[in-house]
């Protein structure tokens, strides 16, 4: 909900393709669309919740990308982290810089992020 930065009206807004990996990690932009981390799809995909559509891809040279934020002065930078351990070798081999933190510039900008305090603490 906009008005209350709550969660509401839970649905399904995309499904995601299995050769395209699995959801993990994800954030919003100022449009509204979703930039989710693909565990085993290489990259982070930009979804449009009311379409379902893909509208973009940002792809690094990692199989599991395991979250994404928009960062930066203006929020107009993208970071990106992926996983090393729970590889196999053979897929580091071919995935060397996996558990690297990437840096993309996809044309858009994030919104801010809302902090957390566990009142249990």
């Amino acid at each position: 909900d906009k008005k209350t930065d709550s969660i509401a009206n839970p649905r399904t807004v995309i499904r995601i393709p299995r050769e395209l990996g699995y959801p993990d990690g994800m954030t919003i932009d100022r449009n509204g669309n979703l930039w989710i981390a693909h565990w085993g799809g290489s990259g982070v995909y930009c979804w449009n919740p009311a379409t379902g559509n893909l509208l973009a891809r940002v792809e690094v040279p990692a199989k599991n990308v395991t979250s994404c934020a928009f960062g930066g002065t203006n929020l107009d930078t993208l970071f990106i982290t992926t996983a090393r351990s729970g590889n196999p070798e053979e897929a580091l081999k071919k995935y060397p810089q996996s558990g690297s933190l990437f840096i993309a510039y996809p044309g858009t900008k994030g919104i801010p992020s809302h902090s957390f305090l566990n009142s249990e603490q």
